[in-house]
């Protein structure tokens, strides 16, 4: 699959390490069609609209909060906590502390003979473990997501995830799953012998500082966990600066921070065969925007899409109840339509 290029950073353009620049204002329809999401009648299509936030060429040219909300205020991240924990292995993997394709650190599968055994970090990464985890969302149906992060799993997510056993051969089915995302969360924290406060600490220092991100929350478990497949909190431009950090193939203010070819790792698709109609590339989804187009994606509506050829970030925020997805998806990708 050959990847779309991805933009630098345009000349004289400031890096919005401390302040976001701004570009010229977004033009009708584009505006239109972004300003409908915040009117009352569109509650009934889209839910709760809170933020919207549009970057082009590395400048804010859209950005519009709900009532009584500004761009002071932080946003659940939900499943975009995904995309950073990848941006997390990429950093242990620029150090050299880490081979995604080597099997990875997860102490319930050093039995001799565990089948499990044998899954790999990029497996892991690329949803395509094999693990047995049923990701729902619905209270009344049967959920390992919800008993993960709100029952009996909730003290230690990855050693809860960890335990399911193979519904799959590895890397045959990609089957979308919170536990695996927290299992690597944990391998990334034994890796590097830190836990809880020192974890944290590591986040800021290589990966939220470098970015001028100063309201990320990270929430971990009473195993010292950071919950990487749902909690971290932040502003939207803090979203969109992490957005931006991807589509500047990892290099900000010039300097490398993710391995050259880490950001191509999460725009490749999955190559086991998908349980979703939906591309999926490494803890990102594919093509919401567009070909080439790529995002972090979380419950009741939290988006970060990334558009290359356009050099465009977009962010949004709200609360879009399940029955509604599939029409907050066709509202970003007519919104990425519309900014061509």
């Amino acid at each position: 699959m050959t990847l779309i290029p991805l933009p630098a950073q345009p000349a004289g353009t400031p890096w919005p390490t401390a302040d976001w620049p701004t570009g010229e204002p977004l033009a009708r329809p584009a505006a239109a069609h972004l300003d409908a999401a915040f009117a009352p009648e569109a509650m009934e299509a889209l839910g709760r609209t809170d933020a919207v936030l549009v970057v082009r060429e590395g400048r804010i040219i859209y950005e519009r909060y709900g009532t009584n909300l500004t761009a002071e205020h932080t946003f659940p991240s939900w499943s975009k906590a995904k995309s950073m924990t990848h941006a997390l292995a990429g950093l242990l993997v620029g150090d050299g502390l880490l081979d995604i394709h080597a099997p990875a650190d997860v102490p319930e599968w050093k039995a001799p003979g565990d089948p499990r055994g044998a899954i790999t970090l990029d497996q892991l990464l690329r949803m395509s473990s094999g693990l047995k985890f049923t990701e729902e969302y619905s209270a009344d149906m049967p959920s390992d997501v919800i008993a993960m992060l709100f029952g009996e799993g909730q003290a230690d997510v990855a050693a809860f995830a960890a335990n399911f056993p193979l519904a799959h051969a590895p890397d045959t089915v990609m089957a979308y799953s919170s536990g695996t995302t927290n299992i690597i969360s944990r391998a990334l924290a034994r890796t590097l012998g830190k836990h809880g406060p020192d974890f944290e600490a590591f986040m800021r220092a290589r990966l939220f500082e470098p970015l001028g991100m100063t309201s990320p929350v990270p929430k971990f478990d009473d195993a010292g966990t950071f919950i990487g497949s749902s909690f971290c909190f932040c502003t939207a431009r803090d979203f969109a600066r992490f957005g931006l950090l991807y589509l500047r193939d990892g290099v900000w203010e010039d300097r490398r921070l993710l391995p050259e070819g880490w950001v191509d790792h999460a725009r490749t698709r999955t190559p086991a065969i998908h349980d979703d109609a939906e591309p999926y590339g490494a803890q990102w989804w594919l093509g919401l925007g567009g070909p080439g187009s790529f995002s972090a994606v979380g419950y009741d509506g939290q988006y970060t899409l990334l558009i290359p050829d356009l050099d465009v970030v977009m962010v949004r925020h709200g609360a879009t109840p399940a029955a509604l997805k599939d029409n907050l998806r066709a509202w970003m990708g007519e919104a990425a339509r519309s900014l061509r």
